[in-house]
């Protein structure tokens, strides 16, 4: 993508968004050996993810959590096992999975959407049937999935939210991951994985009964569990830096909000999530919906959208309101009454500085 190009997409991809940070580390890595089909070596893909410095770049960290899991990870990628990052929603699987795609391959876009109506051919290969009517099966007439064509070229291919295929359609990955070769039996032939062929997959625990994997195909994976956010301030954390990456590539002309706003967002989220208050001192009902770090981080994202186009820039507890309603009210008779007795069990309680907040959230509430 020329650099002109780049200015009005909507998402860059991390290979492009972070192209300054991997050049530096490619000429500070240089030296260093590499996997087969690797641009990078593992501890400058271990850098790419925790951030660090390379030269004179500062290397922002892409995951914030336990590096133990980055590098168990960057391991797995460098034998013949596969990859499934597994998580409650907002734990930044995707986000984990695309970083370490970029870094090691230069390309996170081999991407399968696991969904009900993903199919074998989306895993596989398919025909553009004009041409196989006309002409009959050919090399020119295939049309090569995701995961085929990083089979071919030796890169990672990405299988997102796996858990929501169906049964079948995981076990078709089965014989894939085993024999490192898809079968093409109208071509009379098979293809084979190139060295520095991998797959990360990623599933969500909240979708753990959709459909579940079976145990042959969990074989074949190492998995890891990603945590949610340990504490309140490695969230917040989090949060900040995500908002501040979003708002800049969207160019909302609004100011960031500080750290008090983002503290009271994810206090009200772990709260709730957790169905206790940050003290242990009150069990709490819970929501519902997902109350991940996401959600807090969209909702503050939207918050500032809300205060660039109809206020004067700063997020208000108004702004804030809007969002925590949306949020935690999925479910309007259930979840409306657990948002009202957090409000004023809880939030009610906690003093002045809360106050503007209590007030338009109980409004808004009804």
């Amino acid at each position: 993508m020329a650099k002109d190009d780049k200015k009005d997409v909507l998402r860059l991809p991390a290979e492009l968004l972070y192209a300054h940070e991997l050049d530096a580390l490619k000429d500070e890595d240089k030296n260093e050996e590499k996997p087969v089909g690797w641009h990078l070596s593992p501890k400058a893909v271990l850098k790419f993810i925790v951030g660090g410095k390379a030269g004179s770049v500062d290397i922002t960290p892409k995951y914030i959590g336990h590096d133990r899991l980055v590098e168990i990870a960057i391991a797995t990628l460098l034998t013949d096992r596969s990859l499934l990052l597994i998580g409650e929603p907002g734990t930044a699987k995707s986000w984990l999975s695309e970083n370490l795609s970029a870094a090691i391959c230069g390309d996170s876009g081999k991407v399968v959407q696991g969904t009900a109506g993903t199919s074998e051919e989306h895993i596989r290969y398919s025909w553009n049937y004009a041409m196989l009517l006309a002409n009959g099966p050919s090399d020119a007439a295939l049309i090569k999935s995701p995961i085929m064509r990083s089979m071919e070229g030796g890169s990672i291919a990405r299988f997102e939210e796996i858990s929501r295929c169906a049964s079948e359609v995981q076990d078709a990955l089965i014989s894939i991951m085993s024999e490192k070769t898809i079968a093409i039996p109208e071509l009379s032939k098979e293809l084979p994985a190139q060295r520095g062929f991998a797959i990360i997959a990623t599933a969500n625990t909240r979708d753990r009964g959709v459909n579940d994997m079976s145990s042959a195909l969990k074989r074949r994976f190492n998995i890891i569990v990603l945590p949610s956010p340990a504490n309140l301030e490695t969230e917040v954390n989090i949060v900040n830096k995500r908002v501040a990456e979003i708002a800049g590539n969207y160019r909302l002309k609004a100011t960031l909000p500080n750290r008090e706003i983002v503290e009271k967002i994810v206090t009200v989220f772990r709260e709730l999530r957790q169905g206790i208050t940050l003290d242990e001192k009150q069990k709490l009902k819970s929501p519902s919906g997902v109350i991940s770090t996401a959600e807090a981080i969209s909702l503050i994202t939207n918050s500032m959208a809300l205060a660039a186009s109809f206020g004067n820039g700063n997020i208000t507890d108004n702004d804030l309101a809007a969002g925590l309603q949306g949020a935690v009210v999925k479910d309007e008779d259930k979840d409306k009454m657990v948002w009202k007795e957090y409000l004023e069990n809880v939030m009610k309680k906690r003093g002045a500085d809360w106050r503007g907040l209590y007030n338009s959230c109980s409004e808004m509430n009804g």
